[in-house]
């Protein structure tokens, strides 16, 4: 197998995501945090590309509105952030809508890509299902990454419910999921990390439900 030439992308990791009503749930942000931090400074040492993303929802918006204090990025991200790092803003959930993102991996060469970041449940799924078509290897961090509690005409789901059951779903197909300490490691070795796939998954799913 050969050595993955990865980028790490950090998604939306903006002050709007650490209080009121988007405020990360789960894991809850006081853990998640310092794992992006943990794997900021893993690719750094690596010398792999690293990409900053921080969402628009537009001038005037009441969330992720340029120049307020919900848009800036985490100090724990503002303060490690270079010039060699590609900043960009987005509209979409996913990294990859509207922005040149994709090309500017192709230009380093790069073939797959790391996300941490906000939220699980919107922009970093959004991202992992879009990279397939693109073309990238996706991984996504599960430490790294976070969720809220959703309710809707739907349904309920408290946000740890949200994070593991989307985590499931996308190691089944769209990524490979594994935690920062796993990641950092084969990221010195050069390695890939493990994943499944929908066949192997859904197998797996069927053992675990006790048959009528």
């Amino acid at each position: 197998m050969s050595t993955p030439r990865r980028a790490l992308i950090l998604i939306d990791v903006q002050q709007q995501y650490f209080g009121g009503p988007l405020e990360i749930q789960y894991p809850p942000h006081q853990e998640s945090l310092p794992m992006i931090a943990k794997a900021v400074d893993a690719a750094t040492a690596a010398g792999i590309p690293i990409a900053v993303i921080q969402h628009s929802a537009g001038a005037g918006a009441p969330v992720f509105a340029p120049g307020t204090p919900g848009f800036e990025l985490h100090p724990e991200i503002e303060r490690r952030k270079t010039g060699a790092w590609k900043a960009l803003v987005k509209q979409y959930g996913s990294v990859y809508a509207g922005t040149d993102l994709a090309a500017w991996l192709r230009k380093h060469d790069v073939d797959t890509v790391t996300l941490v970041g906000y939220m699980t449940n919107n922009c970093v799924l959004a991202s992992a299902v879009e990279a397939e078509f693109l073309g990238f290897t996706t991984e996504v961090l599960s430490d790294a990454t976070g969720a809220v509690n959703l309710a809707n005409d739907a349904g309920f789901a408290d946000a740890k419910t949200v994070h593991t059951t989307l985590l499931a779903l996308l190691n089944s197909n769209w990524a490979a999921v594994a935690d920062t300490e796993t990641w950092t490691h084969v990221l010195g070795a050069g390695q890939a990390l493990n994943r499944s796939d929908l066949g192997s998954s859904a197998i797996a799913g069927s053992e675990l439900v006790p048959q009528a």
